[in-house]
């Protein structure tokens, strides 16, 4: 049984659904139904056209549940247009499904529920377990979001921003239990790559390439960070690389820069430096300034001030940092970085145990730790 085409094949069958009249909510319940049945019948009775089946077996559901409801009355219209089975062919509404699920009526939790769950084919138990939630919890999640996307009209225009920022937040969960979420956000970007011709898009998913090479270094056997700087390069993906430069190339080429084009801009700087000391940092900051002059952002900015370090010294991130929030989320981790790089322990090793105490995870909180005790160690030696 392939998993993998019955998810990519979700959200079309969905689309026909609705276009024939079914509300978003139940034709997305009778999706599923139709998805566990083929898990059931596909390994011994493989369907010729498995769209079709899936169209057909989805309707029929939605048909069942329609009569039983009380308000049979009100969807006869819809109840009594059955198509008779055959090849599903018409409109291709997956971009449309990826603009409802990131309505802005949405939760961000809620959007990247819905989004996974309607567009991506996954259960509410493999959401659940992405994000170690109970599958209640998550069921309740995205019964709320369809409730909230019920009235929407299907046909009413997107915004692509949104639909990058909720496949960007899937990316960035990583993975854990049966679904690798960062596998997973890179497959509905490219889904997304053939469904709209936009060069953030394309951005993204250079993105999503180039960072997620970098993965099987990221972590030493024992499941502690390990920086960028001392990252076992040969361990990077250069097969992701090559895509997501070739990718990056294409959509800068349209001059019609973003934030995600930016970003992918810096990951390949790093990507294209054979050792940590070759990284050309002087260009790095080049490309975080444009960064903040598409976004203005304040996380930004502290990205940029650690550039601006190894560029032009530790100093001079230290003069860029000082203009920042000190309240910002990694604030004292990077103020940490440069103190420690300037040569002053002391300090950086206060910086790095409060940077634990703010620490979102436990991986990062046991990294920061030994930092500070690593430099408490050198300076009591």
């Amino acid at each position: 049984m392939d998993e993998l085409l019955l998810r990519s094949l979700t959200p079309g069958v969905l689309g026909v659904l609705v276009r024939r009249g079914a509300d978003f909510a139940a034709a997305e319940d009778a999706v599923q139904d139709a998805l566990v049945e083929a898990l059931r019948v596909w390994p011994h009775d493989p369907p010729r056209d498995p769209r079709a089946w899936l169209v057909t077996v989805a309707w029929r559901r939605f048909l069942d549940a329609t009569r039983a409801e009380a308000a049979r009355r009100r969807r006869e219209d819809v109840v009594d247009a059955e198509p008779a089975p055959g090849p599903a062919t018409g409109v291709d509404d997956t971009l449309q499904l990826y603009f409802l699920c990131a309505h802005p009526s949405l939760t961000p939790s809620s959007a990247v529920a819905l989004t996974l769950r309607a567009v991506g084919g996954l259960t509410t138990r493999q959401i659940a377990r992405a994000y170690l939630v109970p599958e209640a919890t998550m069921a309740q999640r995205i019964s709320r979001a369809k409730r909230a996307v019920a009235r929407v009209r299907f046909d009413t225009p997107g915004d692509v921003a949104t639909v990058l920022r909720v496949l960007y937040l899937v990316f960035n969960e990583g993975y854990s239990g049966d679904v690798d979420l960062t596998a997973e956000a890179i497959r509905l970007t490219r889904q997304l790559a053939t469904a709209i011709d936009h060069p953030e898009v394309a951005g993204l998913l250079a993105l999503m390439l180039l960072t997620s090479a970098r993965r099987a270094a990221r972590t030493a056997p024992d499941g502690s960070l390990v920086p960028l700087a001392e990252q076992d390069r040969g361990r990077w993906d250069t097969a992701s690389i090559a895509e997501g430069v070739e990718v990056l190339q294409a959509a800068l080429a349209r001059d019609q820069l973003g934030e995600f084009q930016a970003q992918a801009a810096i990951a390949a700087l790093h990507a294209d430096a054979r050792t940590a000391e070759e990284t050309d940092w002087v260009q790095i900051v080049e490309w975080y300034d444009e960064l903040v002059r598409v976004t203005d952002s304040p996380v930004v900015r502290l990205n940029r001030a650690v550039a601006v370090g190894e560029a032009d010294g530790p100093r001079a991130g230290l003069a860029a940092l000082a203009e920042l929030d000190d309240a910002l989320p990694r604030y004292a981790a990077v103020a940490a970085h440069l103190h420690e790089r300037d040569g002053d322990l002391a300090t950086a090793a206060r910086l790095y145990a409060e940077a634990a105490r703010k620490a979102p995870d436990l991986a990062e909180r046991d990294h920061l730790t030994r930092r500070a005790a690593r430099l408490n160690g050198r300076r009591t030696s």
